[in-house]
């Protein structure tokens, strides 16, 4: 559903613009709304509602006894907040969020099919220097494509 990285810059008003092409296919998935909270990889996760609903079902479904289930769930949810874009596509990231990920000025906007990254420019870029050279190495171990 979502594809692709578009580099952008937080607004004046620190809000960030979500690129035309994800626009459009919330458009045409009638998106309306998105969760954003804390992502792994010091990243935020924005994802459209349906999705959001079902990362909680799961997460849900994890025992409360483990205490790592617990730590995750409390950092999760804790940062989650409700984001409906404007009209132009705009939305407000809470400076706890941005200070998670190390946001400032210039930003990364990633398409990760159900899911939207929003990452620093600089925090990306590290993390795909360390990545890239790794992708079929990680292909292999991951995908049977036969």
């Amino acid at each position: 559903m979502f594809y692709g990285e578009h580099e952008h810059k937080l607004d004046k008003k620190q809000r960030i613009i979500i690129p035309s092409d994800f626009r459009e296919v919330s458009k045409e998935n009638y998106i309306e709304k998105f969760y954003i909270t804390r992502g792994l990889d010091i990243c935020i996760f924005m994802f459209p509602e349906e999705e959001w609903k079902a990362q909680e079902a799961k997460f849900k479904g994890l025992s409360f006894t483990k205490r790592e289930t617990r730590k995750f769930n409390r950092l999760f949810f804790s940062g989650a907040v409700l984001a409906v874009p404007d009209k132009q596509g705009r939305i407000l990231i809470p400076n706890y969020l941005k200070n998670y990920a190390g946001i400032k000025k210039e930003i990364m906007i990633i398409g990760v099919s159900n899911r939207i990254e929003i990452w620093s420019k600089e925090k990306w870029e590290e993390f795909y220097a360390g990545s890239k050279d790794a992708f079929e190495d990680i292909a292999e171990k991951l995908i049977d494509l036969e």
